[in-house]
């Protein structure tokens, strides 16, 4: 007990671990976000600036002296990081910008500045991007600086935002191991399974957006949540199949259209029911082979389920003599099919006439056997024999298909030798003697247990991979057998 609990509590702290890097790797992220949106003015350590709408005036005069526009752009210029090493030369109104700046945006923005200001008549740019090592360095240095003071600042807040996630993830964690509740809710174990995994996942996101929402960052949330969107997009269309045998095995665990042991025949393929997983519903044929069936597949079958009544009616044609009486033949046959001990009173057996053939008049008969006592097969071979002797007992002869041929020339050595050259007439065949009647001898038409015995050694072998209960609802309304 105790090393259960040990490996429980390692397990549980690797967890939170990953919850808590998650946190961080997010908070890191839109740590820039949050120092952009709360101090403006921190623009010129950025390089950042929104531009005026109206011209900067430098003085109410009509005419503006070029010493004061070239103090109030060294005032403008010395105000921003990106543009202190920008030296200004005015001569007539004309603007002359020299020195060097970090970037060319940099440039761009300071004959923008310049030319915005009042009294200049043009301006001519001779700026250069600084390309030394201490240039580069120095405002990506500046930058890490300001991020590391801003985390410092916001440590407190982060410690509250991780405190929140951890609590929404434990949460979250022991209402999933509440599997009674999700039992009781979906009434289904795969729904239960499923309910159990995605509720602590939405506690933990949960946690995440009321943490982020603390930090002023859900920008980023949204972010992520957008990326998580596109690529769970591409991965659906990658596993759709997948996908689509998952949903159907919901739906199947759902709505029970079959249970474990029951014989089933989906689109043509027959066999007992041995499990439902999540991808694919598993047959035993008659044969013992198993079929694996896509569960997408299955739910779009059309499903005759062969165990779901168990009173089920079999039938078999037999031919008698054209010549013989067809109502006398099926009362002979209904009789006879009644006095067979595995077929049902209740529905009575039935006969018809399936056609009449060129040398044989082709009955057909119908009784109904208890499935849970009788065996399919053997109730139904043994009723064809019983009314086979029967009809043959009764005088009723089972012809074989009679064919006329005819022959326009004889090949000589048919003919016969006489005198007036005809044919010799064949000699009549013997009557056939009726066969003596066999003694009528009960048959075993119990139900045949192996494949049955084979189906459950298989559930047994699979465990707990089954999507099936025998004492689940059906989509019929019962509540199991």
């Amino acid at each position: 007990m105790t090393e259960f609990w040990a490996a429980w509590m390692r397990k549980r702290l690797i967890d939170v671990g990953l919850a808590v890097a998650l946190f961080v790797f997010l908070a890191a992220m839109a740590a820039p976000a949050l120092h952009g949106r709360q101090t403006h003015a921190a623009d010129a350590g950025n390089g950042e600036l929104t531009l005026p709408a109206g011209d900067i005036a430098a003085a109410p005069d009509a005419v503006v002296p070029d010493d004061r526009i070239a103090a109030r752009l060294e005032d403008v210029f010395g105000a921003l990081t990106s543009l202190r090493g920008v030296g200004v030369q005015v001569a007539g109104g004309v603007v002359i910008l020299s020195g060097t700046v970090p970037d060319a945006a940099a440039g761009a923005r300071a004959e923008v500045l310049a030319a915005k200001t009042e009294g200049v008549v043009a301006v001519e740019n001779r700026l250069k991007t600084d390309v030394s090592v201490q240039g580069r360095l120095a405002p990506a240095i500046e930058r890490a600086r300001e991020l590391w003071r801003q985390a410092i600042a916001y440590l407190p807040l982060l410690m509250v935002a991780a405190v929140i996630v951890l609590l929404f993830w434990l949460l979250g964690t022991l209402l999933g191991r509440q599997r009674q509740i999700w039992r009781r809710l979906g009434r289904n174990e795969l729904i239960a399974n499923l309910l159990g995994t995605v509720v602590p996942l939405v506690f933990v996101i949960l946690g995440l957006v009321i943490a982020l929402n603390i930090l002023d960052a859900v920008a980023v949330l949204s972010a992520v949540l957008g990326a998580a969107g596109v690529l769970g997009l591409a991965v659906g269309f990658a596993v759709r199949d997948t996908i689509e045998n998952f949903i159907a095995s919901v739906m199947l665990s759902v709505r029970q259209p079959f249970r474990p042991k029951d014989l089933v025949d989906i689109d043509g393929r027959e066999g007992i029911v041995v499990r439902l997983t999540s991808r694919a519903t598993i047959l035993m044929s008659h044969d013992g082979n198993h079929l694996r069936l896509p569960n997408a597949q299955v739910f779009k079958a059309v499903i005759t389920n062969y165990t779901r009544n168990p009173e089920r009616r079999f039938t078999f044609s037999l031919g008698i003599d054209a010549a013989d009486d067809p109502r006398a033949a099926m009362d002979t046959g209904l009789a006879t099919l009644r006095s067979l001990a595995f077929v049902l009173a209740d529905p009575q057996p039935v006969a018809w006439i399936e056609q009449v053939g060129d040398s044989n008049i082709v009955l057909t008969f119908a009784p109904w056997i208890d499935q849970t006592v009788t065996d399919f097969l053997k109730g139904r071979s043994a009723g064809i024999r019983a009314v086979k002797i029967a009809l043959e007992q009764a005088g009723f002869s089972l012809p074989e298909p009679i064919y006329r041929l005819r022959v326009d020339q004889l090949p000589r050595g048919l003919l016969g030798s006489s005198v007036s050259g005809t044919a010799a007439v064949p000699e009549p065949l013997p009557a056939r003697q009726p066969r003596p009647a066999a003694p009528a001898e009960p048959e075993n038409t119990s139900v045949d247990r192996a494949l049955e015995k084979k189906v459950d050694q298989d559930r047994r072998a699979a465990g707990d991979d089954d999507l099936l209960r025998q004492d689940a609802p059906t989509e019929f309304g019962d509540q199991g057998r």
